[in-house]
């Protein structure tokens, strides 16, 4: 029967009481027992192909809840379901892209972890001189090391809300803009507690902002207005851990005043005397 292979914590507890009691005499054991902790770290994380399967569980359960259950419709109700369905190849690149990036990012943070962990245990071990030290053990020297590794499961954690957000964000503006979308309203929830809100994403909260080329623009009924242009500044979720969002708006009548040109204007108050039929 085939041994069971050590787990991290204990090739680190090896390795410290190794260096504590010889010390650093030279590259070749240190790289040996860089490689045994290279090992161990490896297995105890979730493989590649297990932690694609993780957020790409946790993304297409999102996507479906908006996509494919039209979850998107209740906050955007004048947008058909056929044209729901008409842009609904182009989500789904959305989603096969964003559980791509999800793996490629987790990819790297995971190598991060593992090169930090060494790092320190290399700076570590060095400093120890031959023949070892008679130095009280110190808990937190071990702890230390690992904590990079420790964190792995609530960083990847994190990476998948991250780009769930993101990927929210995104197929919520493609169905907007697809619907005919003429501006969005910016929310930010700074007030939340504990969330790290960005000062100017904070400043924007309740700011009206136009949608590029729709087709009260093109008619000339309406303008960008104070605030411009919504793709000339970062979007909700665009960047790390970003919770805003936008609230749509598809009709002259909901605009500001400074959104609208005079045959805007014109438009909305021959709407607004128009007899109730």
């Amino acid at each position: 029967m085939a041994s069971k292979a050590p787990t991290f914590y204990e090739e680190i507890t090896a390795a410290t009481q190794h260096f504590r009691e010889f010390g650093f005499r030279s590259q070749n054991q240190l790289d040996e027992w860089v490689a045994r902790i290279r090992r161990a770290a490896l297995l105890q994380l979730k493989t590649p192909a297990e932690t694609e399967r993780v957020l790409k569980r946790a993304l297409t359960e999102r996507y479906s809840n908006l996509i494919t259950k039209a979850g998107v419709l209740k906050t955007m109700p004048e947008v058909s379901r056929f044209t729901l369905d008409k842009l609904k190849p182009q989500l789904r690149k959305e989603l096969d892209r964003r559980i791509l990036a999800s793996a490629n990012l987790i990819k790297l943070n995971r190598a991060k972890a593992i090169d930090t962990t060494l790092s320190r245990f290399q700076g570590w071990a060095t400093a120890i001189p031959a023949g070892g030290s008679n130095a009280p053990e110190a808990r937190a020297d071990k702890e230390l090391m690992r904590k990079a590794l420790a964190r792995m499961p609530f960083e990847e954690r994190r990476v998948i809300i991250d780009q769930s957000h993101k990927m929210i964000a995104a197929l919520r503006d493609t169905v907007a803009v697809g619907g005919g979308a003429l501006a969005g309203i910016w929310h930010s929830p700074w007030r939340r507690p504990g969330y790290q809100y960005r000062e100017d994403h904070k400043e924007r909260d309740e700011q009206w902002y136009a949608i590029r080329d729709n087709w009260a623009i093109e008619k000339g009924l309406m303008k960008p207005g104070s605030n411009g242009y919504l793709d000339s500044i970062d979007g909700p979720g665009f960047l790390p851990f970003c919770s805003c969002s936008l609230q749509y708006v598809f009709s002259l009548n909901k605009l500001p005043p400074d959104m609208l040109t005079k045959a805007g204007m014109y438009g909305v108050t021959l709407k607004s005397t128009a007899p109730q039929s």
